[in-house]
């Protein structure tokens, strides 16, 4: 089936229902998925984003709302020392003052996150979306609860849509109504970066050739790789842009020519890609990986770059098989990977990556959820949950 990116101001067959939509991520961390999408659900509705809860000491338990790219993003903020079953009602009780002030009486709720379902279980939806984006179960200090609540949240869903293939294959015979929904890329905004001369400032010192990443920096990232290619190769400039995120920044390799540059907005990332010469996925193979589905490989690409990545499978298939992204795991291989890519001519490749993402956006992918949460609005006839699945949500602490 074919979803076409029509008008984002269309209703959404009529009166478009209100989306709260709980997010393991925070709007500000890393313009990703959940910002993409929310962006354009809230051209056409209300949106809110509710992120999970920050802890202060000597608040009083209260919501702070702020609405960015329109939508409003809601914080809960509870004191210290609040935890356990106490958190979970504040919680509940500040969703439902959210819903009755902001007159929300035909609402689909929206899960990044399966833990959220302990604080919303209780809430009566026109339908409920599960966005699969991650196996949340498998990156480091997860939640042990995780498991149990993403089996309530199946059960409980009106339509699943994963991240990526690999996601899919493992999670299709867990609901009747799941589909693969990779992620997209904004390609006028990254291919901006193919006419960029004026270099950032951080790293318009740097000697050529510069191979660069952009993400975050966290246990899927492989450390030693990233140090090899650097001893390797010290005449190499290797920028690593993003977050450290869950592990030691005194971790990661210093070298003269590894320059870490910190988080950059989204706005700024095709000025930094200008100025490299490979673009980097340097991602570990282990069990935080083993689904993931990197939405920078279409962004590299629009931005014409030349991408040497590890073996990620849903970056080997379809980036590797269809010769866009070169393919390599151990240090040997991927040094001499980047310098094939480095020698060849951009034209040819350039071509074909423009090929493929002609059909590649972000509006097509919104339209495609839009199309499959309507047809889920229109079977749905506002079921009660499962007593099972609300027990299990309400038990998590």
């Amino acid at each position: 089936m074919e979803f076409q990116a029509h008008d984002l101001t269309e209703p959404l067959g009529g009166r478009a229902p209100d989306l709260i939509c709980f997010s393991h991520l925070r709007w500000n961390f890393v313009f990703q998925r959940p910002q993409h999408l929310m962006s354009r659900y809230a051209r056409t509705q209300r949106v809110f984003f509710v992120e999970e809860p920050i802890f202060e000491s000597g608040v009083e338990p209260r919501l702070t709302v702020q609405t960015h790219d329109g939508v409003q993003v809601v914080v809960p903020r509870l004191p210290d020392g609040v935890s356990g079953e106490a958190s979970l009602d504040l919680q509940r009780r500040m969703i439902d003052e959210l819903i009755a002030s902001n007159g929300l009486s035909r609402y689909v709720l929206w899960y990044y996150t399966p833990l959220a379902l302990a604080v919303s279980a209780h809430l009566r939806p026109a339908a409920v979306v599960y966005d699969c984006m991650d196996e949340l179960s498998a990156f480091k200090g997860a939640s042990t609860e995780l498991p149990l609540l993403e089996r309530a949240l199946m059960a409980r869903a009106d339509v699943v849509f994963t991240g990526g293939q690999s996601l899919y294959d493992a999670k299709k015979h867990q609901h009747p109504n799941i589909h693969p929904v990779p992620s997209s890329v904004d390609v006028p905004h990254f291919a901006t970066a193919r006419g960029m001369a004026d270099d950032r400032p951080d790293q318009c010192h740097l000697a050529r050739p510069r191979l660069g990443f952009f993400g975050v920096l966290d246990e899927r990232f492989d450390i030693a790789l990233l140090a090899a290619v650097a001893d390797s190769r010290p005449g190499w400039q290797l920028v690593m842009i993003g977050p450290i995120v869950k592990i030691d920044p005194d971790s990661l390799p210093a070298r003269a020519n590894i320059h870490y540059l910190g988080p950059k907005t989204y706005a700024e990332l095709p000025a930094y890609i200008a100025g490299w010469d490979v673009a980097l996925l340097l991602f570990a193979r282990n069990a935080a990986t083993r689904f993931i589905s990197p939405t920078k490989t279409p962004e590299y690409l629009a931005a014409g770059k030349p991408v040497v990545s590890t073996s990620i499978r849903d970056v080997v298939t379809p980036y590797g098989d269809l010769q866009l992204v070169r393919i390599a795991d151990n240090p040997l291989a991927f040094v001499r990977a980047c310098e094939h890519a480095m020698a060849e001519r951009p034209e040819p490749r350039m071509a074909r990556a423009d090929v493929f993402l002609q059909g590649t956006s972000w509006d097509r992918t919104w339209a495609k959820t839009r199309s499959l949460m309507t047809s889920a609005l229109e079977k749905s006839r506002v079921p009660s949950p499962s007593m099972s699945a609300t027990q299990d949500a309400h038990g998590a602490s």
